[in-house]
C-alpha cells in the first residue's frame, strides 16, 4: 500500500487502545466526585473530531456535552463553564496554541481538564491536569473518545454494550489494516480519475458530519489547496445543491448510523445532475470480530482508514506533498 506504514500504524493504534484502564480509572473518578457539563474542546480537526461524540451523547445522554471551538470559547466565554464541568482536550502535536490557551483558560475557571496526546512533555499535556498519551503521531482520536464517551454514558446507565465494545475493540487495529487493505485500489483509482479535479462537493451526515468537515477543510483544502464546499446531509436541500453541475465531483460519506437515509436522499439527487458522484460507505468494509450493532459508532475509524489512502494517492497523482504549507504555522497570524 503506497506510503502505509503496516507496523507503525498498528503500534500507534495499539497505543490508544491500551489506553483503555486509565480512561476507565479516571472515568469512574470523575463520576464519582460528580460534574454537570463536559466540554469537547479542539482547534480545526480536532474539533471537527468531537462532532460523533457529541452526537453519541446527544442521543444517549441527559448530561450536557458539547463541541466546542477552543479560540472561540477564550474570546465568547461559556456560563456553565466552572467547577462542576471536564474540558477534554486532543492534539497531535502538544503544541497547537489554540488549545494550550483554552486548557489555561478553562483551569482558569475551575475546570477539570484532560488531554490526550502523544507527546509527555507537550504543552498541550503539561498544562492539563491528567493527560493520557499514546505513541507520537497517533491519529485518529477516535480510539480514545470513543473508550472515555462509552465508559461515560456506561456509569450513568446510559449505554449497556460498553464492556463487550471496549473488549472489541482490541482487534480493530488489525481489522482497520484490512480496511486500508480493501480500499487501496478504491483509492488509487478515485485519485487517477480526478487529477485534474479543482472542486469537490463533499456531503455526510450523523457521526461522519464531523469527518466530512475535517476531509473538506484539513485534507482537501489545506493539504492539497483544492476549493471544497462541505455540507450536512439533513442541510444539503437548504442552498448548497445550487453549487451541483454535471461534472461536479460530489463525495459522499455514507455511515451506519440512523441517519443513513438522509445521506442516501442527498446521494440519489447529486446523481440526478452530476455525472461523477463517488460514494464512500463504511458498510463496505468487514471489520472482524465488531459486533453489528457496534459499527456505526466505528464508521469514522474505518472512513479516516479509507480517505486516509484516498489522500495518499491524491498526493501521487497530483504530485502535491501532503506535508506542504504556504501559510498554516508558516505566517504568524
Amino acid at each position: 500500500m503506497l506510503g502505509f506504514d503496516e507496523p507503525e500504524f498498528l503500534s500507534q493504534a495499539a497505543s490508544a487502545v491500551a489506553l483503555r484502564p486509565q480512561i476507565e480509572e479516571l472515568v469512574d473518578r470523575l463520576v464519582d466526585a460528580g460534574f454537570d457539563t463536559l466540554l469537547l474542546v479542539g482547534a480545526g480537526g480536532t474539533y471537527a473530531q468531537m462532532w460523533p461524540y457529541e452526537h453519541l451523547a446527544r442521543r444517549a445522554s441527559k448530561l450536557d456535552v458539547r463541541a466546542v471551538i477552543a479560540a472561540e470559547l477564550i474570546a465568547s466565554g461559556d456560563a456553565r463553564l466552572g467547577e462542576r464541568t471536564v474540558a477534554l482536550f486532543t492534539s497531535v502535536s502538544g503544541t497547537t496554541d489554540d488549545s494550550v490557551r483554552a486548557i489555561e483558560y478553562c483551569r482558569s475557571k475551575g475546570a477539570y481538564t484532560i488531554s490526550f496526546t502523544g507527546h509527555p512533555d507537550s504543552p498541550v499535556a503539561t498544562k492539563a491536569d491528567t493527560a493520557l498519551i499514546s505513541r507520537p503521531k497517533t491519529w485518529p482520536f477516535d480510539f480514545q473518545l470513543l473508550l472515555f464517551m462509552g465508559r461515560l454514558l456506561a456509569r450513568r446507565g446510559e449505554f449497556d454494550g460498553y464492556d463487550r465494545l471496549a473488549g472489541e475493540l482490541a482487534g480493530i487495529p488489525q481489522a482497520l489494516v484490512e480496511v486500508a487493505r480493501q480500499a487501496e485500489p478504491v483509492a488509487a483509482a478515485f485519485a487517477d480519475a480526478h487529477k485534474d479535479s479543482g472542486y469537490h462537493f463533499l456531503i455526510g451526515g450523523g457521526n461522519l458530519w464531523g469527518f466530512t468537515y475535517l476531509y473538506s477543510m484539513c485534507i482537501l483544502e489545506e493539504m492539497q489547496w483544492l476549493r471544497t464546499t462541505r455540507v450536512h446531509s439533513a442541510e444539503f436541500f437548504h442552498g448548497s445543491l445550487e453549487l451541483l453541475e454535471e461534472d461536479t465531483s460530489v463525495i459522499v460519506f455514507q455511515g451506519e448510523d440512523e441517519t443513513r437515509a438522509l445521506t442516501d436522499r442527498a446521494e440519489a439527487f447529486a446523481r440526478r445532475v452530476s455525472k461523477d458522484v463517488t460514494v464512500f460507505d463504511t458498510r463496505d468494509y468487514p471489520l472482524a470480530g465488531i459486533s453489528p450493532e457496534f459499527r456505526g459508532l466505528l464508521a469514522p475509524l474505518v472512513l479516516d482508514t479509507v480517505m486516509s489512502r484516498v489522500s495518499k494517492h491524491l498526493e501521487r497523482v497530483r504530485d502535491h506533498s501532503l506535508d506542504l504549507r504556504r501559510y498554516y504555522r508558516v505566517m504568524d497570524y
